[in-house]
């Protein structure tokens, strides 16, 4: 720039001077102006580095308690018979340290916290990428216009790619998308199993210091103690997490803290040669030496890692590489230390194995830590129970949940909600299982089992994303899962032989609960078959008329279904019963998407049903499985806000149908938007579908030109008949809102198989009639409802 205005000047042959000197003060002034922009980049990296340390910092306190409170345990649940051997002790050590190295850091940290869903975590998190990226989703009631959603990422595959292969094997039998479902299914129940054996090892073991102090203490003063810090931490979950949340993460760090400092004073203290288990060899030689004892101690060694599925679970309220920061720069290395200096003690002392952690500590700051250690086990808990909230929600969100009561305990964050009914379940068991073992290593087994079968379900769900979702060679998707199964595979044939010494626990515990949720989605998804192919024919509902063949009496009436398309085979059995319907029908399909949120802008889609006269129409309310259907009354008002929005709409795309489902969703611009918000007066900014299907409507099809002829024509009678609808809705709302709500009881035919009658009769039936009402989840007032009976044969 600064050549070619000089040779300008130098053409001019006049005011060379002055256009130097104009030149000159430019050329400062662009100078100014870069330095400037480049001090306002400097300050933004650096505040965008201040703001990544302060999240780091943050989610030591949510996501790392768990992991950095497995030094109370690991050596004692690695040794339960005691050992006499300093080598064994190097060779233990040896084996910690890769395990740390390769599962946690390697494989969590820098792999599976990439494969999370806009932030979220876990094993549902997981399943909601592959049903956006393939059609194995069960439920069938997936709609086009939910894939213009802005959350909806999804990627396309070349046809004759692998990606492209795997995802037409993966649609093409129902049994491979229900062995999927069942396999995401085990992962969320051991998860909820880990909640229960988290608050219940972490707690027992940060309690048994008060034995080591007052030797004459028995076990059982340290499981009453327990179980009354338990109990005051289940009891306290209603209130939330949001108002001492401040205090988790300088909880943790000051644990990490500690422990990493411990452990560098006992290495000075009592033997440095520890540190030769950082070579392999050793892990080699503890295997050979101890042979069979040897392969079961895996099971105590794999404790070590606890906390890193629930690592991924917690990860929705931080950026990976927050997560990455805090374990490469605090958690590894502290942990790394507190182990190495535990085993640097019990170089020395090889009978002390049992409480190796609380006798290692120095007499002088003895009891700061156990406090330190008693808080710290608390916030470990704390972060999973809080993780099986939120997989219960994920569940319930995809249909494999009874519905329950869900609780916001935050106003600043939706993500952290209270589940009354889980909480006690989870207090109940985690006091049975703490009370009735008595013995920290059988918990230890429980615990071990339940983590590595966790594991191995999130390599098997990551082989897929990894082909369907990041589009990997298949060569480093092979070295992945041979690496990963290798070292879970090896954890878990030691586990097997621990089966018998508490294992069994997290089995039974995952049984019953999978029972529950298969059962619950078979019968939901059974019951949307039954609605699919009982819907109305239209046919038959313009051969009512627009009266419908009954009287239409002033009001609103909502009738709740949970089919997105088509009209529901409750309807037909409303008005065949009664002798009376609302002006205005409306039919309101709550659906939840296999995504983390849906924008506010985005969840609702509002489409007519039949001609215009006959006023009924449809709203599909779409939610993520993140997203929370709040008990209040904005929901109501949103819904007409956009069924006002959708009249005016339509009167001005009057025309524009054809038989394939024209859809004016997403493709409205800002300025005709913008200039009837401002013709209105209406400040709803929430996102409509315009759409006259051929199964919803039975205006004749049109061509653009006839469908432009037409909205010049009669430009005058749609707004006239626009105006007189909108009248319609408000006189119809003012006169009163009524509810109706299918009640339906499902039955098995008669000519089904024992175990289906079993299943749908008996079991699903119980779970319909212990879970919420559909009418108590939407807030519904009791003055206003109206159920309709029916039974429904599956």
């Amino acid at each position: 720039m600064e050549m070619s205005s000089r040779a300008e000047i130098d053409e001019g042959g006049s005011n060379n001077k002055g256009s130097m000197w104009d030149l000159d003060q430019k050329l400062d002034q662009s100078m100014d102006e870069e330095a400037g922009r480049l001090r306002n980049m400097y300050r933004e990296k650096k505040f965008s580095a201040l703001l990544l340390l302060r999240l780091a910092f943050q989610s030591l306190g949510v996501v790392y308690g768990d992991l950095g409170t497995s030094p109370l345990y690991v050596f004692y649940n690695t040794f339960p018979d005691g050992t006499d051997d300093p080598e064994d002790v190097i060779g233990a050590l040896s084996l910690i340290i890769y395990s740390l190295t390769l599962v946690p850091l390697l494989k969590y940290v820098f792999i599976v916290c990439r494969a999370n869903d806009n932030g979220q975590g876990g094993t549902f998190a997981l399943y909601s990428l592959l049903c956006r990226h393939a059609k194995v989703k069960t439920i069938p009631n997936q709609h086009r216009t939910d894939e213009e959603l802005t959350t909806y990422n999804r990627s396309t595959f070349h046809e004759q790619s692998f990606a492209a292969k795997t995802k037409q094997w993966l649609e093409r039998h129902v049994s491979r998308r229900n062995a999927l479902l069942i396999l995401v299914l085990i992962g969320t129940c051991m998860m909820i199993g880990d909640g229960i054996l988290t608050p219940a090892i972490s707690v027992l073991s940060a309690a048994r210091g008060i034995k080591l102090d007052h030797p004459n203490f028995s076990n059982d003063v340290v499981i009453v103690v327990a179980v009354v810090i338990l109990v005051g931490l289940f009891s306290m979950q209603h209130y939330g997490t949001d108002r001492v949340s401040c205090l988790f993460a300088p909880i943790v760090l000051l644990w990490f803290l500690f422990i990493g400092g411990i452990g560098m004073f006992n290495i000075w203290k009592y033997d440095r040669s520890v540190l030769k288990a950082f070579s392999p060899v050793y892990m080699y030689r503890y295997l050979k030496s101890r042979g069979k004892t040897g392969w079961t101690s895996l099971g105590g060694v794999l404790l070590s890692i606890t906390g890193t599925e629930a690592l991924f679970a917690d990860l929705s309220h931080f950026p990976v590489a927050a997560i990455q920061i805090a374990f490469t720069a605090v958690v590894f290395p502290c942990l790394l230390l507190a182990y190495s200096g535990q085993a640097a003690y019990l170089m020395k002392h090889t009978d002390h194995v049992v409480d190796a952690f609380y006798r290692s500590i120095p007499e002088s700051i003895y009891w700061p830590v156990f406090i330190v250690a008693t808080a710290a086990a608390v916030v470990a808990s704390q972060a999973t129970i809080s993780a099986t909230f939120s997989i219960i929600k994920q569940a319930h969100s995809h249909g494999c949940f009874p519905r329950v009561k869900v609780v916001h305990t935050s106003k600043n964050f939706l993500g952290q909600i209270y589940v009354p009914d889980i909480n006690w379940i989870l207090m109940v068991l985690c006091i049975c299982v703490t009370a009735g073992f008595k013995n920290q290593s059988q918990i230890g087994n429980a615990y071990g089992t339940a983590v590595v079968i966790v594991m191995l379900v999130t390599t098997l769900l990551m082989v897929l994303i990894m082909i369907l979702v990041w589009r990997c060679h298949w060569i480093l998707v092979l070295v992945f899962t041979a690496l990963s199964l290798a070292v879970e595979c090896t954890y878990f044939s030691a586990i097997l032989f621990k089966i018998g010494q508490g294992g069994w626990v997290p089995l039974v515990i995952a049984a019953a609960f999978l029972l529950v949720m298969y059962i619950w989605h078979y019968g939901t998804v059974k019951r949307y078959e039954f609605e699919m192919h009982s819907k109305v024919s239209m046919a038959w509902i313009v051969g009512l008329g627009p009266s419908l063949g009954l009287v239409r009496v002033p009001g609103i009436g909502l009738v709740y279904t949970e089919l997105a398309s088509g009209v529901p085979h409750i309807f037909s059995h409303f008005i065949t019963n009664l002798p009376a319907i609302h002006s205005v029908v409306v039919f309101v399909c709550v659906k939840y998407l296999p995504v983390y949120t849906v924008p506010e802008e985005e969840r609702f889609l509002v489409k007519r049903i039949g001609p215009q006269n006959f006023h009924m129409f449809r709203c599909v309310a779409r939610y993520g499985y993140k997203d929370l259907h709040k008990k209040d009354e904005d929901f109501e008002n949103k819904l007409f806000d956009n069924l006002f929005l959708f009249v005016r709409l339509e009167s001005m795309m009057e025309g524009c149908s054809d038989s394939d489902e024209y859809s004016f969703y997403g493709q409205q611009t800002e300025q005709s938007r913008d200039a009837l918000l401002q013709n209105n007066g209406n400040t709803t900014s929430s996102a409509v579908d315009l759409t006259i299907s051929s199964v919803d409507s039975i205006l004749p099809a049109k061509s653009p030109l006839h469908a432009n002829s037409t909205v010049q024509s009669s430009g005058q009678g749609s707004s006239q008949m626009e105006a007189d609808e909108v009248e319609l809705l408000n006189s119809c709302r003012d006169a009163g809102v009524v509810h109706i709500m299918g009640n339906a009881i499902v039955r098995a035919r008669r000519d089904s198989r024992i175990h289906k009658k079993i299943a749908v009769d008996y079991m699903y039936a119980f779970l319909r009639k212990i879970c919420r009402e559909n009418s108590v989840i939407f807030n519904v007032p009791h003055e206003s409802l109206l159920n309709v009976g029916q039974i429904l044969y599956v």
